[in-house]
C-alpha cells in the first residue's frame, strides 16, 4: 500500500495495462520515431496527470503501464495519448503542418486491463514481449 497516491479528498492506486497498434498493423514504429515516441507519451500522461510506469515500443503495437487518477476515465487518457502522439508524427516525420481530417496512425480501440497485487509480473510480461514476439516468430518459421 505504499503506492498510494493522493488528490485533495482521494487516495488511489490505479494502474492498467493498455496496447494499441498503428494503423493496419503496419511495422512503423522503428529508429528515430521509437525513440522519441516514449518521451512524447510521458509528457501527454503528465498533461493529463498521470503517469507511464513501464512501457515497450515494439515495431507493431505499444504495451504501456499507466497509472490514471480516477477523475479521468481510461478512454480520455488513452484516446488523447493516441491524438496527440499522431499529430506529433503527422507533423514531425511526415512533414505535415497541419492534421487534415481522415488522417490516423494508429489504429482505433485499444485494450486495457486492471492491474492488481500482480504489477511486478505485469511489468516483466512489458518488458520480456519483444523476446518473447521474436521467439513465436522463429517457431513459426518451422511450419
Amino acid at each position: 500500500m505504499n503506492n498510494v497516491q493522493c488528490l485533495s479528498h482521494t487516495k488511489w492506486d490505479c494502474k492498467f495495462h493498455v496496447v494499441w497498434i498503428p494503423k493496419c498493423r503496419r511495422k512503423m514504429l522503428y529508429g528515430q520515431l521509437r525513440k522519441n515516441l516514449g518521451e512524447v507519451f510521458h509528457d501527454l500522461a503528465r498533461q493529463k496527470e498521470s503517469r507511464v510506469l513501464e512501457g515497450h515500443l515494439q515495431s507493431d503495437h505499444v504495451h504501456m503501464l499507466i497509472s490514471i487518477p480516477p477523475k479521468y476515465a481510461v478512454s480520455q487518457v488513452v484516446g488523447y495519448m493516441k491524438g496527440k502522439s499522431a499529430i506529433h508524427i503527422a507533423r514531425t516525420y511526415l512533414g505535415q503542418r497541419k492534421n487534415y481530417s481522415g488522417m490516423s496512425f494508429w489504429a482505433r480501440g485499444y485494450f486495457v486491463s486492471t492491474v492488481g497485487a500482480d504489477e511486478e509480473v505485469m511489468r516483466a510480461y512489458i518488458r520480456e514481449q519483444e523476446q518473447e514476439d521474436h521467439r513465436v516468430e522463429q517457431l513459426q518459421l518451422f511450419r
